[in-house]
């Protein structure tokens, strides 16, 4: 399995980080590889990526989630093994630190290399400089969920 663990400190509360992410539809304003989510309940997400010139599909389940602590989820059916992490800290009360941590099992040759050579993290880093702009820009959210999934 790979790994990839990266933060971004932004100048938002972290309510405001926290439920900017619970707005899984906008990912693809920030997050270059998503081309699209379709949010199907409170736990589960439908996503279309393209990675590498691959185009994939997949669903995912919340597995843990606490309002402006941490979003946990999972891949489920389909190919992709990959579960990930998202926590928020709260660094003052106009700023907080976002981490992200990707687990995934590469798949063929494109993504074995890429993972060998660093693409995934900075690929993540970009990500996360996005979603940093991306909300320091507006100053608020776009909304947010603020349902308890226990683990």
């Amino acid at each position: 399995m790979a790994q990839v663990i990266e933060s971004v400190d932004v100048d938002v509360p972290v309510s405001t980080a926290y439920n900017q992410w619970t707005q899984f539809e906008s990912f693809p304003k920030f997050l270059h590889y998503v081309q699209e989510i379709t949010q199907i309940d409170d736990t589960h997400n439908h996503w279309r990526v393209k990675i590498g010139g691959v185009e994939r599909e997949f669903d995912t389940v919340i597995t843990e989630q606490h309002p402006d602590e941490r979003v946990a989820w999972n891949a489920i059916g389909g190919k992709d093994e990959h579960a990930g992490v998202v926590t928020f800290h709260k660094l003052s009360d106009t700023t907080s630190r976002v981490t992200v941590q990707l687990d995934w099992k590469p798949e063929g040759f494109v993504e074995k290399v890429g993972d060998a050579l660093g693409f995934d993290e900075r690929a993540i880093k970009n990500d996360l400089k996005n979603f940093k702009e991306f909300i320091e820009s507006r100053g608020v959210e776009e909304g947010g969920w603020r349902g308890d999934v226990p683990r």
